[in-house]
């Protein structure tokens, strides 16, 4: 994996009093420019904290001028934003550190890079991503699963986890971004017991419910029916659930899915621990619809994104809907303040 700009503490880190939130712009060739700048046009959302983009200042021009946005363009440097310089993050204009394009697939990893040392040490900090293409990535040599594995590395989070907030939704996934056919062998009474742990630390430290009401899913039709279906339920959950209700008393499972997000829907549940990806994803954003957003337990700062991916069918025609990312930055401003 690639590594971030320093291992040192960020001096960016010290002396700001006013939330930031960083936006990293994503890829390029995607929707993320073009919803950042939807969502950075709407005052209300630029009163929400210090907001700073990440990313390839004549690409974001590109896309302001496309969408016909009054809101001007502002470019940010690093000393501006080291030494905390008065009226450096101007409410008026959206700003940006422009980190150029150089035409590369992996060259949204370098605005995640800048961010995270950025980061380094600040408490009252967010990070917001756009997307970016896995496969892109990938295909030009560098290992990548994800965000949320790579801002693991680059912050040396050891337990890190996933989980979608929608309307009436809250949902953690136990695995992430692998195939179907290798989540059976994946998953392991240990990654049950830290998605569970990350889920019932976060409900509590930020939003306020000191007992949460955790469901746990099956991963097997009816439970696997005492191994008939499947032994996961039998080998791996319930163990995890042994050892988990001693943490985490109101924790229950594991529920056929198809039951437990009715219990979640209708208030019976505050969240609930999914399997694999899917089986919180479908009815999350069904729910959720474009207002679904990606948040990262575990890391040493709040970390949120949109639930879309880079929508590279819809690029450029102006066509994007920013619902999912103004979402993404009003989550990442609330869990900001609650730390």
């Amino acid at each position: 994996m690639r590594t971030s700009p320093s291992n040192e503490p960020s001096p960016c880190a010290q002396g700001l009093g006013k939330p930031t939130v960083l936006l990293t712009m994503g890829d390029a060739r995607g929707i993320g420019p073009e919803v950042i700048i939807r969502a950075l046009s709407l005052q209300s959302i630029r009163r929400l904290a210090d907001i700073l983009v990440i990313g390839d200042f004549a690409c974001l021009a590109a896309i302001r001028r496309s969408l016909n946005v009054k809101t001007p363009l502002k470019k940010i440097d690093l000393w501006q934003i080291v030494n905390s310089r008065k009226g450096a993050f101007n409410g008026s204009t959206i700003n940006i550190l422009d980190m150029g394009i150089e035409n590369r697939p992996a060259h949204p990893l370098r605005y995640i890079d800048w961010a995270v040392m950025i980061m380094k040490g600040r408490k009252k900090g967010a990070l917001v991503t756009a997307p970016v293409n896995k496969e892109s990535i990938r295909k030009s040599g560098i290992r990548f699963t994800g965000h949320t594995e790579y801002l693991a590395h680059l912050t040396k989070s050891k337990r890190v986890a996933m989980m979608f907030v929608g309307e009436r939704l809250k949902v953690t996934t136990v695995t992430r971004h692998i195939p179907f056919n290798r989540v059976g062998r994946t998953l392991t009474k240990e990654k049950i017991i830290d998605a569970a742990l990350l889920t019932h630390d976060f409900l509590k430290g930020k939003f306020g419910l000191k007992r949460p009401k955790i469901g746990v899913c099956a991963l097997n039709p009816h439970a696997g029916e005492g191994g008939t279906l499947g032994n996961e339920e039998r080998l791996k959950i319930y163990p995890a659930l042994k050892y988990l209700r001693r943490k985490s008393p109101r924790i229950c499972g594991p529920i056929p899915a198809d039951s437990a997000f009715n219990l979640l829907y209708n208030g019976s549940l505050d969240t609930l621990i999914a399997m694999y990806h899917d089986q919180a994803m479908i009815p999350v954003k069904m729910l959720g619809r474009d207002e679904c957003v990606n948040v990262t337990l575990g890391l040493p700062f709040v970390r949120t994104s949109p639930a879309h991916g880079t929508a590279y069918d819809i690029a450029g025609k102006n066509a994007a809907d920013a619902s999912g990312m103004i979402a993404a930055i009003r989550l990442a401003c609330r869990l900001v303040r609650k730390a």
